[in-house]
């Protein structure tokens, strides 16, 4: 399915649609084929109950709500993203004012005497205006190329917002998980020092070896060893919360970050859209969309440079021998004039800026499909993983299960004289690394969904409005029209 790269526009296009032209075309999927190639999903994907703009409220966790708005509030790259917004908002409007015309006054004062004539004084004020006449369009595409790129730095802002709602989320089950590994842990090296004590009153009582009094002492120690490297992770998880969120690390408290808490679950309705809406609700996309258009416009102002240019002028001027006649008697000069001017030679100076402006227009283009190819691949690598680590978990559930079985059976093989004690340790261990790795599997996958997400797109809405009074520029053409060119590279 051939799909025109500038039918991905959202209604945040500003100005005309001059660059559409520009924005290169590629040969869509109609469908992710990892997902085509399970035999369920239609089972396992059935209607969402959640925003995909807003996903984070469908996890259930009121502390993972709070983290996520607490870092969309206060963070300092989003901080940094709207400041450069704003340089873009006086941007666009430096080159509307441009196109405006200027008007200037001024007044004067003057004492002069000759010989020995008396002293005479003069004064002086006047209105100055001059316009130069949009007379090829080069003044309205300026304005189309700042507006262009103020929507792209709104969807920077975006793209920004959508990170780190993943980045958050991403840092927050990580620290879910080394708390639930620290408690299995500490759980197992409890067990573990009961069976040392247990072994240290059989060696005392000749029921045992000394060979497994060491073999037990090996196990807690090992064991003991996991939990500062886990207390380590921990902490790095909360200071890099307290970061995200805006905090510096040594003041942050937050209800909830420090009490161990169950690993969050991802939401169970997950719908993929077609990767066509896929790439409409990707902020970095439109992000890029906007930038070829800015780069279209200027390629078609500097086209216009060579041709002739108008400049209107007028003049009023008002002279007086005193302060007070100025208002009142004095006289009136008026001049009105118009100048046209158009350069005959420059050295093949505009011809270069042309051949650079349309290297720029390419750069664009290949950014922009380059951007594309990377979100669909964000995507389908995001599915497999997500659909790959779910197949996992079974297995390791399974495996987990049979571990806490074999425990049980070799301590009471063990009781039994029927296994020696080093069964019993690799029993132990067994558990706990089975334990440990199911753990992981569960964060994993709620990872995966939170990268899904962020693949999709989620974390910003389309009908956010950053921009307030650029709206009033209207959008001449819908995303639509753009399908009417380039339908090929």
């Amino acid at each position: 399915m051939i799909v025109a790269l500038g039918s991905l526009s959202a209604c945040h296009t500003l100005g005309s649609t001059a660059g559409t032209d520009a924005l290169p075309a590629l040969d869509l999927p109609s469908a992710w084929s990892a997902w085509d190639r399970q035999p369920n999903n239609a089972d396992s994907a059935p209607s969402p109950a959640f925003d995909l703009a807003q996903w984070w409220q469908a996890w259930g966790d009121p502390t993972l709500t709070a983290l996520v708005e607490q870092s969309l509030a206060a963070n300092t790259s989003i901080a940094s993203a709207r400041a450069a917004l704003e340089q873009s908002r006086a941007q666009w409007q430096l080159q509307q004012a441009n196109a405006l015309p200027s008007v200037g006054a001024s007044a004067s004062a003057r004492r002069s005497q000759q010989g020995h004539d008396d002293a005479r004084s003069s004064y002086g004020a006047g209105l100055d205006a001059s316009w130069e006449v949009d007379w090829w369009g080069k003044r309205s595409l300026a304005i189309e190329a700042s507006a262009q790129n103020l929507a792209a730095s709104q969807a920077s802002l975006h793209t920004a917002q959508v990170s780190l709602a993943a980045e958050v989320a991403l840092q927050y089950i990580q620290l879910r998980l080394t708390q639930e590994r620290l408690r299995i842990a500490q759980e197992n090296l409890a067990l573990q020092q009961e069976t040392l004590q247990l072994t240290d009153w059989r060696v005392q009582a000749g029921l045992a070896a000394s060979l497994d009094l060491e073999q037990a002492r090996q196990s807690v120690a090992q064991t003991a060893a996991q939990i500062p490297a886990l207390q380590t992770t921990l902490a790095q998880s909360r200071n890099a919360l307290a970061v995200l969120t805006g905090h510096v690390p040594q003041n942050w408290t937050m209800a909830g970050i420090d009490e161990a808490s169950a690993l969050p679950q991802a939401p169970q309705g997950i719908t993929l859209a077609l990767p066509a809406d896929t790439l409409r609700q990707r902020p970095d996309v439109l992000a890029q969309q906007h930038r070829v258009q800015a780069a279209w416009a200027n390629l078609a102002a500097q086209e216009r440079a060579n041709l002739p240019t108008l400049r209107l002028s007028g003049s009023l001027t008002w002279s007086a021998a005193t302060l007070g006649a100025l208002t009142n008697g004095a006289s009136l000069a008026k001049s009105i004039g118009a100048a046209l001017a158009a350069p005959l030679f420059d050295g093949g100076a505009n011809r270069a800026q042309i051949a650079a402006q349309q290297a720029a227009v390419e750069q664009a283009r290949q950014s922009y499909r380059a951007t594309v190819l990377s979100a669909l691949q964000e995507v389908e690598d995001g599915l497999v993983q997500w659909l790959g680590d779910q197949e996992r978990l079974v297995h390791l559930e399974v495996a987990s299960q049979a571990s806490e079985q074999t425990l049980l059976l070799a301590q009471h093989r063990y009781e039994s004289g029927l296994v020696d004690f080093r069964t019993l340790v690799e029993s132990q261990r067994s558990l706990l690394s089975s334990q440990d790795t199911l753990a992981s599997a569960k964060a994993t996958i709620s990872q995966d969904v939170v990268r899904l997400f962020k693949a999709m797109g989620g974390g910003w809405s389309p009908d956010t409005d950053e921009l307030g009074s650029t709206e009033s520029t209207g959008s001449t053409g819908s995303a639509d029209n753009a399908n009417s060119s380039h339908n090929n590279e």
